[in-house]
């Protein structure tokens, strides 16, 4: 017996920056700035500040993809544990949860990020089957010119 097609990913990114925890915790606690450093987000939209620690804030997200598609989604920040984790739920094009997971050792921050997103759109759901190396293709490539892009922008002191 086939199973049913899953309409979720699990999609799993490692980035590794010569850069202290704090520094690295402020540019991705700050997605307003996610723009001039990010080539695929195209515009960071504020909807709800939340608390001062960006707890319960509501950000929209235009993100372009390596596909000709684009990608508009909230994101509420549902837990915050200051430089250690950030976890926040979507909705919109995709639903789903995702956590950014800081740790520094020897002089390197590691950044996990893990998102299960649900496909939303009828279309996606069913064509999941044959697209989901396609839809990994496009995130992973997304996922690496960002880490490639807030490399860049710790080096320069940002």
């Amino acid at each position: 017996m086939s199973r049913p097609p899953s309409h979720h990913f699990d999609l799993v990114s490692h980035w590794r920056f010569a850069a202290p925890r704090a520094q690295v915790w402020s540019a991705l606690s700050q997605p307003e700035s996610w723009p001039r450093w990010w080539p695929y987000v195209r515009e960071v939209q504020t909807l709800r500040a939340g608390d001062g620690q960006g707890l319960g804030s509501l950000r929209r997200f235009r993100w372009a993809t390596r596909l000709p598609y684009e990608i508009l989604i909230e994101v509420e920040a549902v837990e915050i544990l200051t430089p250690e984790r950030i976890r926040g739920r979507s909705r919109g094009q995709l639903q789903g949860e995702g956590i950014w997971l800081l740790h520094e050792e020897g002089g390197h921050t590691d950044v996990t990020y893990v998102w299960r997103v649900q496909l939303a759109k009828p279309w996606m759901r069913w064509l999941a089957p044959v697209l989901a190396p396609l839809f990994r293709w496009n995130h992973q490539g997304v996922m690496r010119a960002g880490a490639r892009g807030l490399s860049e922008f710790l080096a320069a002191g940002g």
